[in-house]
């Protein structure tokens, strides 16, 4: 447990990527099996232990430390986790549990077992090893590493490349050691699925100058639709459905699932769609991170994929033909697809930039967040590279809205506010419209922590309320209708742009102004 609680805090307080991966594939080099396996799937969220849940957490401190005191050191610090790694009284001998130990009894421990087991952990191990404990049993890392920048560092370990491992990465389980043994020169393992996940094509975005500068003859555009970006893998009974990341979301999406009567691999925008509209992001989001969708769900939210691109079909491998050929082959696939959960994002007609940008100024939907671009020659090829695909997107909404909550943030902001609930006016009020945590630099990030303690009025917890006189200027990429927050709007991707000290909070903007970007 010492080298991966030293792994965690070291990544926690290293902001960039190389960095990152440097920690990382030293970790994945030098920790022996099964450990580093287990901690390969901590950081990409492989792991889930039913037992060890937050009120099981809650009730043994409770037992070792003052309810007051506890109480009163997690509204300080902000975290659980972090609070009883600091204030838990160890009382057993100490030494390193390997994380081997905990994974593996976690998995095999009764429910009643389990408190015991946990306690004994933290007895044994200091502040900063019960914190890496308390995070992996709780799932919540937050140390700015991706399940693809896990990855990454993995294949950088060996001489196997990112995409092999990503088509056979749903099929290994933890401790992944037939996978290490085939980086380390071993055999490559069988596939375990018959519908692997395939790692997908990003674009990179561009703007009107950047576009110029080349010829819009060698494009395609079609619409960005706002939804979230899944792969469809079918083969046989097997049919799964992917995320971006090669997550298996195919248990909360069987409306989709189920209608999936081809052998290969679609690329498309998974949407909320009822008769010929989609419906706004929000739709969609009640039907993501569930384990199951109940028959009511299906039936108020029905899912729909609009698909951009073909990878493979009939056992054919698509993705080296150029992209005019594979849209040609998609469109054909399509028309034997149920038309009700699939169809094909349409093109768009244009023969100059002012064209399309005509077209990205007024999109058909406000659920459009503008257009992309693919050279039609381009093949498809996993990751991000620069040029064959670009995505324009629309200019983001922009509001000015007043500062009236702040929360300490977690990691290397723990010591700061850094996450700020805003409100507009409605008529002489000001209400709560959003939350932002982004946006702003580390100086600006220390000036904002400096306002939010000289202008604290009230303090609930690790929340601050503070005097309404600060103004921000909030971006935001979309904005619905939203039963669940009292300003009866929720906004999408927000962020603060700009801090406005020149401005008065009497200034800012009215909820009419929002209410009247709804779609």
């Amino acid at each position: 447990m010492k080298a991966y609680a030293a792994l965690l805090e070291r990544l926690a307080f290293t902001p960039g990527r190389n960095a990152k991966l440097a920690l990382l594939q030293n970790y994945l080099t030098t920790a022996p099996d099964p450990d580093r396996g287990y901690a390969l799937a901590s950081l990409t969220g492989e792991l889930d232990f039913a037992g060890a849940k937050p009120a099981l957490l809650r009730a043994l401190v409770s037992e070792r430390v003052d309810s007051e005191l506890f109480t009163m050191s997690y509204h300080y610090v902000g975290d659980l986790a972090e609070t009883i790694a600091l204030i838990w009284p160890g009382q057993g001998e100490a030494r390193d549990v390997p994380l081997s130990e905990v994974v593996e009894r976690l998995n095999a421990a009764s429910k009643t077992e389990t408190p015991a087991m946990i306690a004994d952990w933290l007895d044994a191990l200091d502040p900063s090893e019960r914190l890496a404990l308390l995070k992996l049993m709780t799932g919540g890392m937050r140390v700015g590493v991706s399940a693809r920048l896990a990855l990454t560092a993995l294949a950088g370990t060996g001489d196997v490349p990112l995409d092999d491992i990503m088509e056979l990465w749903a099929g290994f389980k933890p401790p992944y050691e037939p996978l290490f043994a085939w980086i380390a020169g071993g055999p490559k393992p069988e596939p375990t699925i018959k519908a692997p996940f395939r790692p997908v094509m990003l674009s990179t975005p561009n703007d009107y100058e950047g576009l110029s500068a080349l010829d819009p003859a060698d494009f395609a555009a079609e619409w960005k639709w706002d939804g979230i970006r899944v792969q469809a893998a079918a083969h046989g009974y097997e049919r799964r459905l992917y995320s971006r990341t090669g997550e298996d979301i195919s248990a909360a999406f069987p409306d989709i699932v189920d209608r999936m009567e081809f052998s290969g691999a679609l690329d498309g925008e998974l949407i909320v769609r009822r008769a010929d509209e989609v419906a706004p992001f929000g739709d969609l989001q009640k039907r993501l991170n569930r384990k199951t969708a109940s028959k009511a769900l299906l039936s108020s939210h029905p899912a729909a994929l609009r698909l951009y691109d073909i990878l493979i079909w009939d056992d054919e491998d698509m993705r080296e033909l150029p992209f005019h050929e594979r849209r040609a082959r998609l469109e054909a696939a399509v028309t034997t697809l149920d038309p009700l959960r699939f169809d094909a994002s349409p093109l768009l007609d244009f023969d100059t930039w002012d064209a399309l940008a005509a077209h990205r100024a007024d999109p058909p939907a406000a659920v459009i967040e503008g257009v992309m671009l693919k050279r039609l020659d381009s093949a498809y090829v996993a990751g991000r590279p620069r040029g064959p695909w670009f995505k324009w997107k629309r200019d983001p909404m922009i509001v000015d809205a007043v500062l009236l909550y702040a929360q300490r943030g977690h990691g290397k902001r723990s010591g700061f506010y850094s996450d700020f609930t805003f409100g507009v006016w409605d008529d002489d009020r000001l209400v709560p419209v959003g939350k932002a945590y982004s946006g702003f630099t580390d100086e600006e990030l220390k000036r904002l922590d400096k306002f939010v303690r000289q202008n604290t009025v009230e303090r609930f917890g690790p929340v601050r309320s503070l005097s309404p006189e600060l103004v921000v200027e909030v971006a935001f990429e979309g904005l619905n209708r939203s039963k669940r927050h009292k300003s009866g709007v929720a906004m999408r991707f927000p962020r603060i742009s700009r801090i406005r000290w020149d401005k008065p909070a009497k200034e800012a903007d009215h909820l009419t102004t929002l209410e009247a970007m709804l779609p």
